[in-house]
């Protein structure tokens, strides 16, 4: 029977996707050491979770003012650790647990990355993922030594080529080339290990790569594009797919048109899993998750999402007056998520102001939370997943460890009884519990 792919959403700072997570009394705020991320891992593999994910932004989003000055008084994520080596210390306190971890194809290089992430899965014997990005705004170009961010399809363009070196990295052993025979002196076969030479229009590599094929090939690339150029690039590269459907109709209709696109470029559509964001709330009765809503609901403030605006579209919203459209030029100079930007743009019917962002997207608050007993949200992530919405669920958390804690220990075993959730895993690596096979080598080309 088809399971569920469930996924925890995680952040290598002081709060969760939302920037209010901290302000929570049951948060934890020993979140600089290895004891938070190995607890927080710990109870995912406890509810059989795949993967444990960590989100990244290169900067702080500290373009809302211009400074970071209400970023910084409000701690609207601004401790942003590196995300590898959170992860590292995740899987070491962990088993089974697939961990993925972010990395820019704009301000990395191909080789670095994939020389990092193929270290990371023979450390954590095959459970690791890369989740692909391009980033979002100046901040981050700013950070990492550039004036401005580039363009938004030409970064996707960029991540093709940057893909092409990663894959041909990873190929660059074969799964037998290495032997390590000290009676016949023999350690790898050289004929099985090859040197890559390759050259495109924005990147170019040129030589052998350094470490072996992982337990599991090499990590699961995870991706979340969300823009029709972004789609492409998922439809493309993208071995388990992070997504924001806002309603049903729309996630069955973005679910099936992603799920051809796949299939079109000749890949097995239902090898690739499409998992959308969920908020649940839950207790043990629906009123008790009412109250625990309007507790998390209350420790919103506008800064958080003017803030978390201003870094996703890469404007500074401190600019306009709450209710003051935005003219043409500016919708179109907002160079970030774009996704984000057109749903805005399509809700309102006009040019849409400040307040229209705010209430749209729910930056900083938890789009459609999920609220009610176990039994309410198995119910509800049943409908999506058996009815052609999603594959599973990016379970975000409005507060760490609590919100895992309490959906492994409400939802999961309902889930289970139900045959939607693994009781146990499947195995050790995170491709077999992901029902993946191991890549061959050139396996990635069209």
């Amino acid at each position: 029977m088809r399971e569920m792919v469930l996924v925890g959403f995680l952040q290598a700072q002081n709060c969760t996707t939302l920037a209010s997570a901290w302000r929570h009394p049951d948060a934890r705020s020993d979140f600089t050491t290895a004891a938070y991320y190995q607890k927080i891992g710990q109870v995912l593999e406890a509810g059989k979770f795949q993967i444990g994910f960590f989100d990244d932004r290169l900067a702080m989003p500290d373009i809302y003012g211009g400074n970071p000055a209400d970023v910084v008084a409000n701690g609207v994520r601004v401790v942003k650790m590196d995300p590898v080596v959170t992860l590292m210390a995740m899987g070491l306190g962990t088993k089974y647990l697939g961990i993925g971890s972010t990395a820019s194809t704009t301000y990395y290089e191909p080789f670095d990355v994939a020389r990092r992430f193929q270290t990371v899965d023979h450390m954590l014997g095959g459970r690791a993922a890369w989740n692909v990005v391009t980033s979002v705004n100046d901040g981050e170009a700013q950070n990492m030594g550039r004036d401005v961010h580039m363009d938004h399809d030409l970064r996707y363009d960029r991540a093709d080529e940057f893909m092409e070196i990663v894959h041909g990295c990873w190929d660059g052993w074969e799964a037998d080339a290495l032997v390590v025979d000290k009676q016949s002196g023999l350690f790898a076969h050289p004929e099985k290990v090859h040197r890559m030479e390759y050259r495109g229009k924005f990147l170019k590599s040129s030589g052998t790569f350094t470490v072996p094929r992982s337990p599991q090939g090499h990590p699961v690339v995870i991706q979340a594009g969300g823009s029709t150029r972004g789609k492409a690039f998922a439809a493309r590269w993208g071995e388990t797919m992070f997504v924001g459907y806002p309603d049903f109709e729309t996630a069955r209709r973005d679910y099936a048109a992603m799920k051809s696109s796949i299939g079109a470029l000749g890949r097995d559509p239902s090898k690739v899993t499409i998992n959308t964001i969920a908020y649940p709330v839950v207790a043990e009765t629906r009123a008790e998750a009412e109250d625990k809503w309007a507790l998390i609901d209350s420790l919103y403030k506008e800064v958080d999402g003017l803030s978390l605006l201003s870094e996703a579209l890469n404007y500074d919203f401190k600019k306009k007056g709450m209710d003051e459209a935005f003219s043409d030029e500016e919708i179109e100079g907002m160079s970030g998520m774009q996704a984000m930007r057109d749903r805005v743009v399509e809700k309102t019917g006009r040019n849409p102001t400040v307040r229209d962002f705010l209430e749209i997207t729910r930056r900083g608050r938890p789009r459609e939370a999920i609220i009610g007993s176990g039994k309410d949200i198995a119910d509800r992530l049943e409908k999506w997943f058996t009815e052609g919405a999603c594959d599973g669920y990016v379970i975000a958390g409005t507060h760490t460890p609590g919100t895992f804690e309490d959906f492994v220990k409400f939802v999961i075993p309902e889930l289970q009884r139900r045959g939607l959730s693994p009781k146990e895993y499947k195995g050790a690596t995170l491709r077999e519990n992901l029902g993946l096979e191991i890549p061959d080598v050139g396996s990635w080309k069209l």
